[in-house]
């Protein structure tokens, strides 16, 4: 069940449910030893489940429980992460985009998010404009 889970959760997030995808995701993420496209594979198949550091890092990528993501049962407890200092408040404007963005099927969100990342890419943060 470990396997579809992770599908599910791959999915949810936007991200196509395959071995490349998941390899190539996971090792951007994860700052051990590249996994393998055979590791991820069986992850997928539900042959093996991930160690603890490698699920860890599945869950936050994913933004799931990751005690969920490991025995499917929800837990009375949850993890949660301090939030950066970084981290700025949303307007309401962005809480509106937000919540319209989660609601789009994850084909559409996959989309949205490549778009996102394609104008970041051109006009990069600290040239001093807040438009």
């Amino acid at each position: 069940m470990f396997a579809e889970r992770l599908k599910a959760a791959l999915e949810a997030a936007g991200y196509e449910a395959r071995p490349s995808v998941l390899e190539r995701e996971f090792n951007l993420r994860y700052w051990g030893k590249p996994i393998t496209f055979q590791a991820v594979r069986r992850w997928l198949r539900g042959d093996s489940i991930p160690s603890q550091d490698k699920l860890q890092v599945l869950a936050r990528w994913l933004l799931v429980d990751p005690h969920h993501l490991r025995y499917g049962a929800s837990t009375a407890y949850t993890v949660s992460e301090p939030s950066p200092s970084w981290d700025v408040s949303s307007t309401n404007e962005e809480r509106q985009l937000l919540s319209l963005y989660r609601q789009l099927p994850a084909a559409q969100r996959k989309v949205v998010r490549e778009i996102i990342e394609t104008f970041a890419k051109v006009h990069p943060p600290g040239n001093g404009r807040n438009d």
